[in-house]
């Protein structure tokens, strides 16, 4: 009786540490796949809503999620009113900067010209797709959902509250 008490015991804690042991795995593997979460060295700045990151050996074009600068670049389309002002305010952020990438669960990965869609954090945790609506270089980019909308829009009703930047020259 007392035998089969033991080799129970011993059964469970077996069936624990495995359990474990298959938990930590499964966290290895996932920490593994995203060890390029981190910070990127900025390469490109091609204009106020759209940069280029080295990452993993390769350069990857990131589209800042949920915003949307004045066009300065897209050859169909003239320069538009304070396009130049908002691609020189990216350049002074984000040229040679080192910046963290994160994604969003309702957004997709990558957009139809296969950029990485992401929100941009310098360096001294400014979320930077925010900071370009506060200081009125952008307007909000509502044609996809994301979970930083809501924060957004109150950010550019405030920019245009303000009167700061495009609202102040663009409308």
């Amino acid at each position: 009786m007392q035998e089969s008490k033991v080799a129970s015991t011993i059964a469970t804690m077996t069936r624990r540490i495995l359990i474990t042991l298959f938990a930590v795995s499964g966290i290895c593997i996932f920490l593994r796949l995203y060890a390029h979460i981190g910070l990127y060295d900025v390469v490109e700045v091609f204009d106020g809503d759209t940069i280029a990151v080295a990452m993993a050996g390769r350069v990857e074009k990131v589209r800042l999620i949920g915003v949307d600068t004045p066009e300065t670049k897209d050859p169909r389309k003239p320069v538009q009113c304070y396009g130049p002002e908002a691609s020189a305010f990216s350049h002074s952020k984000l040229d040679r900067a080192k910046v963290r990438l994160v994604s969003d669960p309702l957004s997709t990965n990558r957009d139809r010209y296969d950029r990485l869609l992401r929100y941009v954090y310098l360096q001294d945790g400014t979320l930077y797709n925010k900071q370009l609506l506060s200081t009125g270089n952008a307007r909000t980019y509502t044609g996809f959902a994301f979970s930083k909308s809501q924060e957004f829009v109150v950010a550019e009703t405030q920019s245009k509250q303000q009167n700061t930047g495009l609202w102040q020259r663009c409308t």
